[in-house]
């Protein structure tokens, strides 16, 4: 399990915002942030922790927090 929670967006105004403001947070070293309209390969990853929208924190218990809504993860596949 990890010791830091993952961020996933797709870049959007509304992901981008959610992003300052978990760093904001927890802090910049407490989190890694994907973006997966430049990190593609990262989507079937995002999907199989149990993301179905973006923006999404997954925590490092294995949960995964949505938050708002900026894109399903079929937008994000397109």
């Amino acid at each position: 399990m990890s010791t830091k929670s993952t961020f996933y967006h797709a870049g959007c105004p509304v992901c981008v915002s959610a992003e300052h403001d978990i760093i904001d947070l927890i802090g910049a070293s407490n989190v890694d942030v994907v973006h997966l309209g430049e990190n593609r390969n990262r989507i079937a990853e995002a999907e199989k922790a149990g993301v179905t929208s973006v923006p999404a924190l997954l925590t490092p218990s294995g949960h995964v927090l949505h938050i708002n809504f900026g894109a399903s993860m079929a937008d994000v596949k397109g």
